[in-house]
């Protein structure tokens, strides 16, 4: 057993980097973790999704990819099987896997993303146009939307 402790990485909303990739796309990827502050081979982001919104279809080679849906609604197709996913659905797209992420809903869709092993995804989200998260946004992932 080692008894090691490490200091904890903390971050906010207002610390998240968020980029798109392609000018022209209908999603935002805001960066949690990368391999760099996780010191681990590991990319977590939250995928914000406008109305109508999608990803391209992609796949990776190595890694396995994992969406929690935080808010909003949609559809995922992983080599052509649809299914509809919402708030609290989760989807593990495998590696090889192509696949592809789209907002059905009326109001954005938030997932959290975790991509293990990074396969280059967050030198790919960093390679893209750099984007503020708005109000809307900072109010999602502080979790101040929700009503006690």
């Amino acid at each position: 057993m080692i008894n090691q402790c490490m200091i904890p990485v903390s971050k906010s909303p207002q610390d998240y980097q968020a980029f798109r990739i392609s000018p022209g796309d209908t999603n935002r990827l805001a960066i949690v973790f990368d391999p760099t502050a996780a010191n681990s081979s590991l990319t977590v982001c939250i995928e914000i999704f406008d109305c109508g919104g999608k990803t391209p279809p992609n796949r990776h080679l190595f890694a396995v990819e994992m969406f929690f849906v935080l808010k909003g609604q949609g559809r995922a197709t992983c080599d052509g099987k649809t299914v509809t996913i919402k708030a609290g659905d989760s989807l593990l797209v495998p590696p090889t896997s192509t696949h592809v992420i789209e907002n059905t809903g009326n109001e954005r869709l938030y997932t959290l993303c975790i991509m293990v092993p990074n396969e280059d995804f967050v030198e790919l989200i960093r390679s893209g146009t750099p984007v503020e998260l708005d109000e809307e946004d900072l109010r999602v992932l502080g979790r101040s939307d929700f009503i006690c």
